[in-house]
């Protein structure tokens, strides 16, 4: 009795959150409203947060990460238009709640993780859940994924200094990517959509993410910085 309890109360919870910080904020998409309702977001953070699943608000997930606050969640994935058949590459699987969301919304679904121990339990949520057309890739998710190219869609879930061109290239053509960018610890939310060889980009809102690490993200960036601050070609 007491886990069917606390089950209708996070189904209130979770109901609450996607009419009050969702839908009265202006997200339209059924099919995005539909998945966030059904989803229990509260599987994916630590046991002690529990509690918090449902607030306004982004939740520490461990090694720094974060689960994103659910109505940027939502505005992402509202933009990528998703319509059910599309092939998804997911970049920084986190806590895998975005990923287990694109599993509701998309045919096929890859999501990139570089911390291990976070993939590892994203993987195992997402499993649990039977989401056998999500996978969960550890790797660097901001060269993408590109044996697995092309993808109708791509969302990178953490702050990059410019777009990433691999991802411009694993891009299908008529395909949409949406992704923050700018300073550490202030971006713009952009939607790059991508028709007959040329990019197209729509800034979508102010954000704040954690950064995006790897080759193409804030790593590489600031590499190549120093060494041709140093006079250097980079690598």
């Amino acid at each position: 009795m007491a886990m069917l309890l606390d089950g209708t109360k996070m189904l209130v919870q979770r109901t609450q959150m996607v009419d009050h910080q969702l839908r009265d904020r202006g997200i339209e998409d059924v099919r995005v409203l539909a998945a966030m309702r059904a989803l229990p977001r509260h599987l994916f953070v630590p046991e002690e947060r529990m509690e918090e699943a449902y607030h306004d608000s982004a939740l520490p997930i461990g090694f720094g990460q974060t689960i994103s606050q659910p109505y940027m969640v939502a505005l992402m994935l509202e933009a990528l238009g998703l319509g059910g058949q599309e092939r998804v590459l997911d970049v920084g699987t986190g806590s895998g709640y975005q990923a287990a969301l694109l599993g509701l919304l998309a045919r096929e679904v890859y999501s990139v993780e570089i911390v291990p121990e976070l993939a590892a339990r994203a993987r195992n949520t997402i499993e649990s859940l039977g989401f056998e057309h999500v996978t969960v890739v550890l790797g660097n998710g901001s060269i993408g994924l590109p044996q697995a190219a092309p993808f109708d869609a791509i969302v990178v879930a953490a702050g990059a200094p410019e777009v990433p061109p691999s991802l411009l290239d694993q891009l299908a053509d008529g395909g949409r990517l949406v992704i923050p960018t700018g300073r550490l610890g202030v971006q713009d939310l952009l939607r790059v959509t991508k028709q007959a060889g040329t990019t197209h980009t729509e800034p979508i809102t102010p954000c704040a993410f954690v950064p995006l690490l790897g080759d193409e993200g804030w790593q590489g960036f600031l590499g190549s910085a120093t060494a041709e601050h140093e006079g250097k070609v980079p690598r």
